[in-house]
């Protein structure tokens, strides 16, 4: 019977620790420099063995992709809280949350194009299924405090984060202005 202070709890807990901590440093390293960080750098500046890393994450496309889900996961948690504020102005909270998190970590946006061969870095399974709900959450409330145009969708709205992405990576333009405009043409008529 294991007991809380078992070697195999606390060996759980320890490897826990360990990718968490390869996980947020492989993170910044991503947002520094993008693609180019190699799973040896990670464990360096992890303070952990290259074993260690490999255990968690056996190629570097794995810890982008973890790297991507945790933030995914995080941009969800923050459209939850788009809900409550004030009525009408959850998805232009949103979309401008998007858009600061692009811009802070266009590098981890840039290693997770490259993982994923130009397919984008849009959220998949269940981290866009959340993303998804929430979101349809936040065009039902924009619309029903007569915010939003009523024909708006979950795919319109990747759409303007795909444009608002693409300007931020390339450096084309003002990413606000752009969500400026798109906004205008979001109004309830």
């Amino acid at each position: 019977m294991s007991t809380p202070s078992s070697p195999s709890r606390k060996a759980r807990a320890d490897a826990s620790r360990n990718r968490d901590r390869i996980l947020e440093v492989a993170r910044n390293l991503f947002a520094e420099r993008g693609s180019q960080v190699q799973l040896p750098e990670v464990a360096r500046a992890a303070g952990v063995g290259i074993g260690t890393v490999y255990r968690h994450f056996p190629t570097q496309a794995d810890l982008i992709e973890a790297a991507a889900a945790q933030r995914f996961a995080e941009i969800e948690e923050y459209a939850r809280t788009c809900l409550g504020g004030e009525p009408g102005r959850g998805l232009w909270r949103y979309l401008n949350h998007v858009g600061e998190t692009l811009e802070a970590d266009s590098g981890l946006s840039a290693a997770i194009e490259a993982a994923r061969h130009s397919r984008g870095s849009a959220p998949r399974g269940e981290a866009l299924a959340g993303l998804e709900a929430v979101i349809g959450d936040i065009i039902e409330s924009d619309c029903a405090a007569g915010a939003l145009r009523a024909d708006l969708t979950v795919a319109d709205v990747y759409m303007m984060v795909g444009a608002l992405s693409a300007t931020i990576s390339t450096g084309s333009g003002d990413w606000r202005r752009l969500l400026a405009l798109q906004f205008e043409g979001l109004r309830s008529a």
